[in-house]
């Protein structure tokens, strides 16, 4: 699979004001605003549901023993509060419907090339 470029935050600002007119600098004022409501309300550690898009939360990993894949060593990983983002049902439908050669994906983690 092909490794597709990213998107930046420029790039989203861009596409919306061109899109609704609003100049550039309102459209990021906007967009940083937005997400920072996000970032600080799951600091507060409220979820953030968006119907349609998906869904915002915090979950605790548990502390584990690991392995260093270098080495073999095993490593003590210390319990953490992750945010994860879970897709509609919407959303998924969206990227089901597409044909399976229409997105480039990155390589998942663990896949051999």
């Amino acid at each position: 699979m092909t490794v597709q470029g990213n998107i930046t935050k420029k790039d989203i600002v861009e596409e919306i004001a061109s899109r609704t007119g609003l100049t550039q600098v309102d459209t990021k004022v906007i967009i940083e605003s937005f997400l920072d409501a996000i970032a600080k309300s799951l600091t507060e550690g409220k979820n953030i549901e968006i119907r349609g898009f998906g869904r915002f939360k915090l979950r605790m990993r548990e502390a584990r023993t690991a392995r260093n894949p270098r080495t073999g060593e095993k490593v003590n990983v210390d319990a953490q509060i992750r945010p994860i983002f879970e897709p509609s049902r919407e959303l998924k439908k969206l990227f089901n419907s597409l044909p399976p050669d229409s997105i480039i994906l990155d390589k998942i983690e663990g896949e051999e090339e």
